[in-house]
């Protein structure tokens, strides 16, 4: 493997789940490589202190401008007391596409933010030829075309369960020897309710996952299944099969996290148990595998793993994706955009939980949406997606009102 002083990270996203994680798998871990940079929202300045003590990056941005004063003054703070070297500190969205761009081919760069945010530095990074870890998976929702063609083969390694479990299943086999592929769902909190349960559920019980612990938006997209659904178009983008070669099933255990089934009937599954650091030391140490990275399943324990059928009547989500996936022009940008302002107005108080779907499916079949033809780049994309997030916010004022 790469030694730590010759491979350089750069971590986007470091004070969330994924980013914790991982630079948990690092200290475990030093020779997978040499923290360069870091990038954070700003909310939790010590956190950001504490991280950047045990770490020392060179670099580090703080993505909301209002946030980066704070931000540095607990770092100073920290790194004098210490008596360690403070790092360069920038701030705002075009110094993280900075930072994300700033590597090599022979680096890696993990993209550990959330929502479609995130396309840029993936461009960057890539364009810079190290590899991405890529962990944001509105990347390829919203940019697919243009993340796949930006990349060199191998360029990207899935930071996700689900994806990763298809990577690790796939080894050895060709593109022609798949005959489909299986992603795996845990059903999240409201798992056999009917759409009359979910009327009046809250923002505390949409967050009480029971399998995994997450952020609140990929935590919410996991209840309302819109999670799973922009893992159906990412999977269709990582390993470029129509939408109707990706299938769901339920399994509640979060055991088996994702299948391959092969021409031949035959099915792979890589199984383990619930623990995002299997994915996160797959990218980043890959092809190696470091050992001990996560408790292994233990067989010796009687256990039961069990799959069903998605009930797509009461979470239309993955239906609506597929759609939206299927038309192109940008209907995934519109989706992806509308979820994002849905999630926030849920916890707001300004829509219910079902509101959610339903406010997606209102703004996709709004005929006045507008099409961002692949010939337009990401300029295209940008604009379809400030439209989408314009009509989200109309419609949500209209039903205060």
């Amino acid at each position: 493997m790469t030694g730590a002083s010759e491979r350089r990270l750069v971590l986007l996203g470091s004070t969330g789940s994924i980013g914790t994680q991982a630079l948990e798998v690092l200290s475990r871990h030093p020779g997978i490589a040499r923290p360069h940079g870091l990038a954070v929202g700003g909310a939790r300045p010590e956190l950001v202190a504490d991280q950047v003590l045990s770490h020392r990056p060179e670099r580090l941005v703080v993505s909301e401008e209002s946030r980066a004063e704070a931000v540095a003054q607990a770092v100073d703070r920290a790194c004098r007391g210490a008596g360690a070297a403070v790092p360069r500190i920038e701030g705002g969205q075009d110094a993280v596409v900075d930072l994300a761009g700033s590597l090599a081919e022979g680096d890696v760069v993990l993209n550990a933010v959330t929502g479609s945010v995130g396309l840029l530095p993936t461009l960057a990074a890539l364009a810079s030829g190290a590899r991405l870890a890529l962990a944001n998976k509105e990347s390829l929702v919203v940019g697919g075309h243009l993340v796949t063609e930006a990349a060199e083969p191998g360029q990207i390694l899935p930071v996700d369960s689900e994806h990763t479990a298809i990577a690790q299943a796939l080894a050895g086999v060709r593109h022609d020897q798949v005959d489909h592929l299986v992603v795996t769902a845990s059903g999240g909190p409201f798992r056999g309710r009917s759409r009359a349960d979910l009327a009046e559920v809250t923002p505390a019980q949409a967050l009480a996952h029971p399998t995994w612990s997450m952020g609140r938006v990929i935590t919410t997209n996991s209840a309302t299944l819109v999670n799973k659904a922009l893992e159906v178009v990412e999977a269709c983008f990582q390993f470029d099969l129509p939408e109707d070669r990706v299938q769901v099933v339920v399994h509640p255990q979060s055991i088996v996290h994702s299948m391959v089934t092969l021409v031949d009937g035959s099915t792979i599954a890589q199984a383990s148990p619930p623990d995002m650091r299997h994915a996160i030391g797959w990218a980043l140490a890959h092809p190696e595998k470091l050992p001990g990275l996560a408790a292994p399943l233990d067989f010796s324990r009687a256990q039961a793993w069990t799959f069903e059928p998605v009930d797509e009547t009461t979470f239309p989500a993955i239906s609506l994706a597929r759609a939206a996936h299927r038309e192109g022009g940008g209907a995934m940008a519109v989706y992806n955009a509308v979820n994002e302002e849905a999630v926030d107005a849920f916890f707001e108080g300004r829509i219910d939980f079902l509101g959610i779907t339903a406010l997606i499916r209102a703004v996709l079949e709004d005929p006045e949406r507008p099409r961002a033809e692949r010939s337009g780049g990401v300029a295209a994309l940008l604009e379809v997606e400030a439209w989408a997030r314009s009509a989200a916010r109309a419609r949500i004022a209209e039903r205060r009102r």
